[in-house]
């Protein structure tokens, strides 16, 4: 008998009857405490102590070793394959293993196209099912500070690689394991650097220690503080792009995803709340979902743990980890370990040891695998009727198709183009110029989405307009309509609206990025371009940086172009070629930039005279400074909000701000920057000292931009003229309470929270905030019931809720009538200086191309806006 075998059964007769005990404290870092006893294992397989010197569970991995040890299986077995398919921010590796019979590797490419053939109602119907090898996804803590399912994916690694037997054998043969052993490995290595750093040689349990106590922003996010278990359908970082293609290669039936929740907590899978489940989602699939959780029960109930279902969780929204699966024919299944957060934690349980949650995650992963088996054909079989039914539903829908698109920023159609065909929505160009419920679409600057394809459940869930719900409780947002989001013309085309004819060339791949162009060539004058494309902040700062004098337009013009004459709005951009220290053949070089990267159509301009409107020289077009960005951050402000400020201007508009230390302002030199931002949050760590050289800064001119709760800081300490909507007193008759039951207390609660919803707003188009917008209905995102009333003065509330708002999404009643026509941003004299005051977040997520405009619009014009008009 092989000596790892023989200690495994040794300890096998110690304990009796080959049951372990299963108790907290009795948890170690050792795999004979991980393992099942009655498997033999393959010698040559490493162990993960054999390839990195520990024990899972006796250090937090690190993403580099976890890799190391990844490869080291792979290398060792022929069931298991590696494969890289990119590379996070900070440039760590993002890698899956494939893990199957030897004999199944040598046909692979034929077994996964004959699985994604099952996907596609023309095809499926002639393949049988009975021999067919299902496919599971496993996904490992997508949020880094989980960290118990990452350490445990060496385990699975392990298990699956050397584990020994007939059984064994069967399942490798009747299944593809795809493994990725960590779905944030930027977090993940910031997480462990953090408990490793902080842990004692004699395990530290209390709560208060360092060890527990992660500082601002924690691990459990990205590298530019996103939460990526939110990013599965929205795709924009390259770790979920990546695992978004793997995905849609090879279709998996079942997804696991292993997270962690509060240390007094139990274990959690799902099914979770039933009546909070998407709408869109088939009732099979959660049935299915309950089949797979009696596998789950099993294996708790045998090793003695606690775990709970149908309670806390819900599969709405389609963006997780757990739920983008079931809006794509497969099984998302979420478990939540209670987290000891470091190497151990005091609970009410007693102490929580790191390696009882890694066990835990890894006996999950076990019972999946055991269920797939199990229920192999009723779930492969369930896949094939899920496409087969959303092209049926998708032939028979009353809408017929989607169009969208504006040719007054391409770069917004293009983004949400793009992300439609990540997730392999059929997508045409629109072949003819139509016009419906009063929009206009053109050919060329538009795309049709027909109804009539296999994605067609996935489309609808994305275009939907939803505003009444079974349920008045969400986990996570109510609506995510991406129009909306991008702030594009859209219209559901139905009967007479709808014909074959407007489809133009399918879209393969990803579509290509819209070319821009200098019309007129080189100028000697002038050259102008419009605010309307979401990168025209990327071309103005690269001419800023360049040392190029810029101007913008405060009022509207004729300008005499090389073709003729052209309308210009509010906020066009003015580069003048005399008042320049800049050779004019290097801002030539950067304007053609613009146009080519920037998608930018840049006109050249021979003369200032303008047949209509201000002339080029008018005092009209008021001269830019270059942006200089201190972004306020540390503990009391949103580690997600900055993030996405953060993304923002370093990936999308290469203006990298400062991320500023609260505790620096008293003693830094804030005259270098001339915008702050204060993403929401309480600020109660700025000291007096630190608040007056703030409030000195904004009055000598700095532009102050503070999103949501950020500005009861400003309020507060009279750097924003705001006024805050309570609702109106009531009569003492009216205030009269009437009793309800205490299990009702939750939910009424809940009801009152504003989780994600969509409103309709109204913007001046006047305003320097308005610029680039060229329709002043604007979606706008807001979670949070902060609400503003309208400011005194009536220039200072450029943007405002209109008096019916509700666009899509869940709000109470009560919220609808506080929100309806109150203030969506006020902007506020301070000095020489401007507070500008937003109520919601711009940059949710960074998905919201639409509102990321009125925030660089800040960013760049605030220095722009009169005195006169601030409240």
């Amino acid at each position: 008998m092989k000596l790892r075998t023989l200690v495994i059964s040794l300890l096998a007769l110690l304990v009796g009857t080959g049951v372990q005990a299963q108790s907290l404290a009795d948890a170690e870092a050792s795999m004979e405490y991980y393992l099942p006893q009655d498997v033999e294992y393959d010698e040559s397989i490493p162990t993960p102590q054999e390839v990195l010197g520990m024990v899972p569970g006796e250090w937090h991995v690190r993403h580099d070793q976890l890799v190391q040890y990844m490869h080291a299986v792979a290398e060792a077995s022929k069931r298991v394959t590696i494969h890289k398919f990119g590379e996070t921010y900070e440039d760590r590796d993002l890698v899956y293993l494939t893990v199957t019979a030897p004999s199944n590797h040598q046909n692979i490419d034929q077994i996964r196209e004959e699985h994604v053939a099952l996907t596609d109602p023309a095809k499926s119907g002639e393949l049988n099912t009975a021999d067919m090898p299902i496919v599971l996804y496993m996904g490992y803590s997508i949020h880094g500070d989980e960290p118990s399912g990452s350490n445990a994916s060496m385990l699975v690694a392990y298990y699956m690689a050397a584990a020994q037997g007939q059984e064994i054998e069967e399942k490798l043969q009747n299944s593809v394991i795809l493994l990725d052993p960590s779905l944030n490995p930027d977090g993940l290595n910031r997480f462990a650097s953090w408990a490793n750093t902080h842990k004692s040689k004699n395990t530290v349990a209390d709560p208060n220690s360092m060890e527990l106590n992660q500082r601002w922003p924690s691990g459990r996010t990205n590298h530019y503080w996103f939460d990526l278990n939110r990013d599965w359908m929205l795709v924009q970082h390259p770790t979920s792009q990546g695992r978004i293609d793997n995905f849609h290669k090879w279709k998996p039936n079942i997804l696991t995803d292993h997270h962690e929740m509060g240390t007094n907590s139990t274990f959690f899978f799902q099914p979770g709340i039933q009546s909070r489940t998407h709408p869109i989602t088939p009732e099979k699939n959660q049935n299915l979902t309950k089949a797979i959780a009696d596998y789950h029960a099993e294996i708790f109930d045998e090793n003695q743990r606690l775990y709970y279902s149908q309670e806390s969780f819900d599969d709405f929204y389609y963006g997780k980890g757990s739920t983008y699966p079931d809006v794509n024919g497969s099984i998302g299944i979420l478990f939540e370990q209670a987290s000891s957060r470091g190497h151990a934690q005091e609970s009410e349980h007693g102490v929580l040891k790191f390696p009882f949650t890694i066990k835990n995650q890894f006996l999950t992963s076990l019972s999946t695998w055991e269920a797939s088996q199990n229920l192999r054909q009723e779930i492969l079989n369930y896949q094939r009727n899920f496409y087969k039914q959303a092209k049926e539903a998708g032939e028979d829908a009353d809408i017929e198709g989607y169009v969208f698109g504006t040719d007054d920023d391409q770069a917004r159609t293009y983004h949400l183009a793009e992300l439609l065909r990540r997730h392999k929505v059929d997508l045409y160009d629109l072949n003819q110029d139509i016009t419906v419920d009063g929009k206009n679409f053109k050919s060329g600057s538009s795309y049709m989405i027909p109804s009539d394809q296999k994605q067609y459940r996935f489309v609808k869930a994305l275009f939907e307009r939803r505003t009444t719900f079974t349920d008045s409780l969400f986990y996570d947002v109510s609506t995510w309509t991406m129009p909306y989001a991008f702030n594009l013309p859209f219209a559901e085309l139905q009967g007479r609206d709808y014909s074959d004819d407007l489809l133009g060339n399918k879209v393969d791949g990803l579509p290509e990025f819209p070319n821009g162009e200098v019309l007129g060539g080189k100028s000697d004058y002038a050259y102008v371009f419009e605010w309307d494309e979401y990168y025209s902040p990327r071309a103005v700062n690269r001419l800023l940086e360049a040392g190029v004098r810029v101007k913008v337009a405060s009022k509207p013009f004729t300008g005499v172009t090389a073709d003729g004459t052209h309308e210009f709005d509010y906020g066009t951009i003015l580069v003048p070629l005399g008042p320049q220290s800049v050779d004019q053949e290097k801002i030539y070089k950067l304007v053609q930039k613009a146009a080519g990267e920037d998608g930018l159509t840049v006109y050249s301009v021979g003369t200032g005279l303008t047949p209509n409107g201000i002339d080029l020289g008018s005092g009209s077009f008021e001269t830019l400074e270059q942006p200089s960005v201190a972004l306020l951050s540390g503990d009391g402000a949103s580690p997600y909000e900055a993030g996405e400020v953060w993304h923002l201007l370093d990936q999308r508009f290469e203006m990298p701000p400062t991320l500023f230390p609260m505790d620096r302002v008293e003693r830094a030199d804030l005259d270098r920057y001339n915008v702050m931002v204060m993403v929401s949050g309480s600020y109660d760590n700025l000291s007096d000292r630190a608040t007056k050289k703030i409030k000195r800064w904004t009055q000598n001119g700095g532009t102050l931009i503070t999103t949501k709760y950020a500005n009861n800081w400003a309020e507060r300490n009279g750097l924003a003229n705001i006024e805050y909507l309570n609702g109106d007193e009531e009569s003492e008759e009216e205030q009269e309470v009437t009793p309800k039951p205490y299990a009702d207390m939750s939910q009424a609660r809940g009801a009152q929270y504003i989780g994600g919803t969509i409103f309709d707003t109204k913007l001046d188009l006047t305003h320097p905030l308005g610029y680039g917008y060229n329709d002043e209905d604007l979606t706008v995102f807001r979670n949070s019931t902060l609400f503003i009333k309208k400011a005194e003065n009536p220039y200072a509330t450029p943007l405002y809720y209109t008096e019916d708002p509700l666009a899509s999404g869940y709000v109470s009643d009560e919220n609808l009538e506080k929100l309806s026509g109150t203030a969506a941003v006020v902007v506020s004299d301070v000095g020489s200086g401007r507070v500008i005051s937003m109520t919601d977040n711009p940059n949710f997520r960074a998905f919201w191309f639409g509102t990321n405009k009125l925030f660089m619009n800040a960013i760049f014009f605030g220095q722009t806006i009169d005195g006169g008009s601030g409240n």
